[in-house]
Parts: C-alpha cells; structure tokens; sequence
C-alpha cells in the first residue's frame, strides 16, 4: 500500500540528492511483487537497505515476514522518521549501508535475505563493494542478495562479483513497472575442493546454491 504523498516525498528526496535517491517516485507494485517473489515467513532475518517509502517492506509483510525479523537501514533523515511511523515493529537505522562491515548488526550470520533498493549504478565500485561485503557478512549459507536496477544487465560489475566471490542471476523483469526494471539474484559462489584429481564442491556450498530453473547466469560472462 502507498500513501498519497509518497511521490511528493521521493520526488523531494531525489531533487535535493538526485545520486543518493535514484529514483523520482517509489517503486510500483509490480517491482515489489518481483523482488519479494522469493522471500516467506520461513526466510528468516530480513536485511533492507534503501526502504525508502517502504514500497518493498510493505510486501515483504505480506509475505508473512514478521516485523521484528526486519532491520531497514536508510540514509535519508525523512524516511527513516516515515519508516518508523509505519513498521513501528521493525528495527530501523538511520546509516550509510557502506558502514555495514564496521556495524555489527546482527550476532552471526542469521539473514535469509537482503533486499535493496539502492541505486548501485550512481555509486563508486568501491562503495559497491562494501556495501556488498558488508552485507554478505551477515547472510547465511543459502541467503541471497536482491538487487533491483533500470538498466539492461546486472548493476555490480563482473570484476566486483569476481573479486567478492559471488553470482548474479537474473530472476525476471517487471516491464509494469515505471520504468521498467529488472531484479537480480546474488549469492556466494560454491568453494571448490580437489577430489580424486577433479574440482568438486564442498558439501556446506552446495547449499548456498538455490536452482533457478528459469534464471540467467551472470557470473560467468555478460
């Protein structure tokens, strides 16, 4: 569900920090139904980075995802006092998601997803980078990383995916939305180990791989 002045206040947000915001108005429906596709009551922990409006919080529960199992880490000081009015269950943070390798958020590593909304393509790599090593500290074997962009391929570059360790596959696109926009899929590559003279992976990153029988692989080439 969206307020009736949730444009005015992106649109605000955007005019005043166009690189930071990203956007001139919330997502739709139909990009929250995407990005949200994957995640269920059973998901666990919920990391959001750049909730925004809330645009994504809103279907993540009505997804069954318990307020008290969301942590939203926002940078502008209007949404956070918006996000705080509206989940007052959920845990939000007024911070940069580039600090999220020197905040320790959670006590290990329970997160079952991350869902972002940040505008990666506006951002240095080294930005990107610790937004995403940072994140990826606290999620769990299996978890994965949900990144939607406007652009036509995956908004963190192959040298990033290389040097992390990680795997981005595109889960759909949401053509209803406007604009357009796609989301993808990250997770950790499996660790490979020697057995009987051939690379094999290790049992524990067998998990960490989820099929995507519809998905695209865009780890290896693009």
């Amino acid at each position: 569900m969206r307020m009736p002045n949730d444009f005015l206040s992106f649109f605000l947000s955007w005019m005043s920090s166009p690189r930071r915001v990203g956007a001139v108005a919330p997502s739709g429906a139909a990009l929250a139904d995407l990005i949200t596709r994957e995640i269920s009551a059973s998901t666990g922990p919920i990391l959001e980075l750049g909730p925004g409006t809330g645009a994504f919080t809103y279907k993540l529960l009505k997804r069954g995802v318990r307020p008290q199992d969301l942590t939203l880490i926002e940078y502008g000081s209007d949404f956070v006092k918006l996000l705080q009015l509206r989940f007052p269950g959920a845990r939000v943070l007024w911070m940069d998601a580039g600090r999220l390798t020197t905040e320790r958020l959670y006590d290990g590593a329970p997160v079952g997803a991350v869902v972002s909304g940040l505008p990666l393509l506006n951002m240095s790599r080294r930005k990107v980078i610790s937004i995403l090593s940072g994140a990826f500290s606290y999620v769990r074997p299996g978890g994965a990383f949900y990144q939607f962009t406007y652009g036509m391929s995956c908004p963190v570059p192959r040298p990033v995916l290389d040097r992390l360790g990680l795997r981005a596959k595109l889960v759909d696109r949401a053509l209803l939305n406007v604009p357009p926009a796609a989301v993808y899929r990250l997770t950790r590559r499996p660790q490979m180990k020697l057995i009987t003279g051939s690379l094999a992976p290790e049992p524990s990153a067998r998990a960490a791989l989820e099929p995507m029988h519809q998905a695209r692989d865009y780890s290896a080439a693009r």
